[in-house]
């Protein structure tokens, strides 16, 4: 009996159902390392699915009880944070090696929503960005990642990079988005994610101002299409409503005035 072969898939159940009492009684990081070595013990019986479950509610029960430390603003080191992240790796990493690139993208989601909600947007940029490489087939979804590490970029005030990221974005949609027959001109989420994209980096150029040797040829390009100077009514950009177009006009020549009471007044319609 000494010698006889451990009965894994009986520990993994038993592991299971102690980290769902303990989850009960609110010992989150408790239950969370039963659940770690439940996907031992998965590993164990080459049960790929199963590991990463077991890990990515690991990984989840590491992070609320790092919120709930927070909320008591209980003094710590962030180890649980550093657990939850570490669980969150790993189970990316099998689903990787399962070839399901969706699931891996969505918990590199989950993790970076997870860091930019603890006002932690720095570190979310690595996790949105490793979501937008894992969804290469589907260009809708990279695009609302890309449209995050943007955000936090903001958030961080790397201003240039999200520009960057705007820029990029809006590239993706004309190369890679679906289109009208014998035009170039985005429809459906694809033409909002372009407006949306086309606001923002306005709105970036004005706030940055590079000089004219530092501006980028498709930098230049986006504010010609602004200046009084090149107006021409039968130009106008197609994917955005007149309305929009005039207001950021507007915009850009108020800024280039430094007519501040101008912007002022334009910011409430702008909202």
């Amino acid at each position: 009996r000494f010698l006889r072969k451990p009965n894994v898939a009986e520990a993994s159940e038993q592991f299971g159902q102690l980290a769902k009492e303990l989850k009960q009684q609110d010992c989150l990081q408790y239950a969370a390392f039963c659940n770690l070595a439940m996907a031992r013990c998965e590993q164990t019986l080459f049960n790929a699915p199963g590991e990463a479950l077991a890990l990515t509610d690991a990984a989840r029960l590491f992070l609320s009880s790092e919120k709930e430390n927070r909320a008591l603003q209980a003094p710590g080191f962030d180890e649980h944070l550093q657990a939850a992240l570490n669980c969150y790796s790993f189970a990316i990493k099998v689903y990787i090696e399962m070839n399901q690139p969706v699931m891996a993208a969505s918990l590199c989601l989950e993790l970076g929503n997870a860091l930019k909600e603890m006002n932690r947007p720095g570190e979310a940029i690595v996790h949105y960005q490793r979501a937008a490489e894992l969804q290469t087939q589907t260009p809708i979804e990279a695009l609302l990642s890309m449209e995050e590490i943007a955000t936090c970029k903001i958030l961080t005030r790397d201003y240039d990079g999200a520009l960057s990221v705007f820029t990029e974005m809006q590239l993706m949609c004309q190369e890679r988005g679906l289109q009208l027959p014998g035009t170039s001109t985005p429809v459906g989420a694809f033409l909002d994610i372009v407006a949306k994209c086309e606001i923002s980096r306005v709105l970036l150029l004005m706030l940055l101002e590079p000089p004219p040797q530092k501006l980028l040829p498709e930098h230049a390009q986006t504010l010609e299409r602004y200046a009084w100077e090149s107006f021409d009514p039968h130009s106008q950009v197609t994917f955005l409503p007149e309305n929009v177009f005039l207001l950021l006009q507007s915009v850009v020549m108020a800024c280039q005035e430094k007519d501040t009471e101008s912007l002022k007044s334009l910011q409430t319609e702008l909202w």
